[in-house]
């Protein structure tokens, strides 16, 4: 029997790749209706995943990892607008 921890690690792992998948489809299609779709698609799953994350959080199966300094967010911000990365 599974535990509710790895279930709810599960699900987000699933809807995590599910969110890849439609940005990978949304960027692809051409098509406007198929794309509006496939957006509403997302937006429904990210609420899903932002609720599951929530839980998981609230239960401590999931702990973020620190954030980040003022000097790491600055060495990122500089690698992006001097290009090189």
């Amino acid at each position: 029997m599974l535990q509710e921890k790895t279930m709810v690690a599960d699900a987000l792992a699933g809807i995590n790749g599910e969110l890849t998948r439609y940005g990978e489809m949304i960027a692809q299609t051409e098509n406007k209706e198929l794309k509006t779709t496939l957006k509403q698609m997302r937006n429904a799953a990210e609420q899903c995943q932002e609720q599951l994350y929530q839980i998981a959080r609230e239960k401590s199966y999931y702990v973020p990892a620190q954030k980040a300094t003022q000097e790491e967010i600055s060495h990122v911000r500089g690698l992006f607008t001097s290009a090189v990365l």
